[in-house]
């Protein structure tokens, strides 16, 4: 696949020899080490030096481009990103979520709801959102609950319709 994978995000800078706290998107922060050319979206790439932890979910690090403060104050909200096929290939029933992204979305009969247009993570659990035809969205718990399916080889996903807790019908997503 020729998708970038989002692997970090800026900060804002630590200290004053060039050093940036960022926010790390991989299973744990310290595995950011293991990409030392990181790339922004527009084409700049930061090569990893020093990496050590920082708060939960985060690290400090220092990167071989950038060598002030000033320049690492430059760099807050810059995304970090990889090649996705610098990635390890994922285990049977893991996946990345960029490999998620303009699947079909269809219910349990086979019927199309829509086309998943990002996975996002509010702090309670990553959330799975749905473009419809109609241009309206639905955001689901991204569960084997309410997503029980995911068939990255033939492009959908399977959304299991919620059961309305009152009529004991299923709702709609439609």
């Amino acid at each position: 696949m020729d998708k970038d994978i989002l692997l970090a995000v800026v900060l804002g800078a630590h200290g004053l020899k060039g050093e940036v706290r960022v926010k790390a998107f991989t299973e744990t922060p310290d595995a950011l080490a293991r990409y030392t050319a990181l790339h922004a979206s527009d084409g700049r790439i930061f090569t990893v030096a020093q990496l050590r932890p920082g708060k939960s979910g985060e690290a400090v690090a220092g990167f071989r481009e950038v060598h002030d403060r000033m320049a690492a104050e430059s760099l807050k909200g810059v995304e970090l990103f990889v090649a996705r096929d610098t990635l390890p290939a994922p285990d049977e029933n893991e996946f990345y979520h960029a490999d998620l992204l303009g699947l079909t979305a269809e219910d349990e009969a086979g019927r199309l709801i829509g086309t998943v247009k990002a996975i996002h993570n509010y702090g309670a659990g990553d959330v799975i959102e749905i473009a419809r035809g109609d241009g309206d969205t639905v955001l689901l718990p991204f569960s084997r609950e309410f997503v029980p399916t995911v068939d990255l080889q033939n492009g959908r996903v399977v959304i299991a319709v919620p059961e309305d807790s009152e009529t004991g019908e299923h709702g709609n997503v439609e």
